[in-house]
Order: structure tokens, then sequence, then C-alpha cells
């Protein structure tokens, strides 16, 4: 039986623009939204505080299970607090990004973090963003996106976020991470990052957000 609660699932690989994307659009419907990148980052940033190996599946498992997670949508960014401490910042670091991408390979966090997923499904409806959310967390979603981009766009992208922050990267660096990652999130045995077979693609390279936006709101309201 399909749920009938809406979602809208937004998957796509690293830099693509899912996260902003998804969030605006959310806020533009009034729906819920959902960061699933932000429950990997800090299930392995819940884990790097508590000394536990990334190779130590089981204690990993247990950190998907016990790390307390929360967002904070009424602030003029989305907060993520990490077993109540504000981890907002420390999620975005490649580090954390690193971290994420190694345990989401790990089919039993996967498995710890799926039902806790699902529960953001919530009326008036939900704005999922992910690598698997149209594919495995939200198979009956109505309406599913894909975005890609260039690699060099969305190391682009992610340098000038970086920057702004004042973070110091280089954009050769970000782009050899960013290639890595999406070769890890495409070959990892489970829920390999793929857009979902009914899923519209809308390649972001050289379009503003609010081009975007305005093509995922007009897609949805054609559904």
């Amino acid at each position: 039986m399909t749920d009938p609660i809406p979602v809208l699932t937004i998957d796509g690989p690293s830099g693509s623009g899912k996260g902003t994307i998804s969030r605006l659009v959310a806020q533009r419907l009034g729906w819920h939204y959902l960061d699933s990148g932000a429950l990997y980052r800090a299930v392995g940033l819940a884990a790097g505080w508590e000394g536990v190996d990334l190779d130590d599946h089981a204690a990993l498992v247990r950190c998907a299970f016990d790390t307390r997670i929360e967002f904070r949508e009424d602030e003029p960014e989305l907060r993520v607090l990490v077993n109540g401490l504000d981890a907002t910042d420390e999620l975005r670091t490649e580090t954390a990004g690193a971290a994420a991408s190694a345990i989401a390979a790990i089919p039993e966090v996967r498995a710890a973090l799926k039902d806790r997923q699902r529960q953001f499904r919530q009326l008036p409806g939900l704005v999922a963003d992910g690598r698997d959310m149209g594919t495995v967390i939200f198979p009956d979603a109505p309406c599913k996106v894909f975005l890609t981009a260039s690699a060099d766009e969305r190391a682009e992208r992610r340098y000038k976020q970086l920057m702004e922050k004042g973070v110091s990267v280089t954009l050769a660096g970000l782009l050899r991470e960013i290639l890595a990652r999406d070769a890890r999130d495409a070959q990892r045995a489970v829920a390999p990052l793929r857009p979902a077979d009914d899923a519209v693609r809308i390649d972001t390279t050289g379009l503003g957000i609010e081009a975007v936006v305005e093509q995922v709101l007009a897609l949805l309201s054609s559904r």
C-alpha cells in the first residue's frame, strides 16, 4: 500500500546542489526536509568523538542506533545537533564527508539508519535529499529527481563554500576528493549511487539555484 504522505526525493553526487535545492523547495512547499547525508556524517563524527575505528563495524552500528541527531530548521540555515552539541560546521568538513562515505558502504549501518530516515515522512510532505532516497528509502515516492553536474563545477562550488568559511583548501585537492567519492559511492555493494528508474535527471552545470528550484517545483506540480 502506498503511503499517502507525499515525498519528493532529490538524489545526486556530492556538490550537485541537492542540499541547497532540497531545502529551498521544502521551504517553498512548507514541507519537512531530510538531509540524509547529515545522518551519516553525524554517525561518523560521533564515532570519531568516541575513538571508534571506522573498521569496527559493530561499534559503528551501535553509534548509528545510539547517536542523537536533531535538525533545527527554524534558523537562517539548517543546524544539526549531534548528542546535544551543534556540529553543523564540523559536519561540513571534508574529513566528515570522507567518514560518511566510508560508513555508508557498511550494510549494517545503512540498515540501522533506514527506519530513522523513514520517520521523517510526516504531513504535509517531505523533501528528502541524499544518494539512495529514491532507490531504497522512499521507492514509492511519487516524484523523484536526480541532480548532476560536472565534476569540475562541483569542485568549484565546494571550493567557494569552504573559502567563504575560511577553510584553506585547494581546487585540485577537492576535485580529487570528489572523483574518489563518486567512485566509492557508485561502486559500493549496497545502495550504490544511481538514479531511480523513474527519476528525472536535471543537469545543474551552469544553472543558477533559482532556475533549478523552479524546474523541480514545475516537475512536482505536473505529478
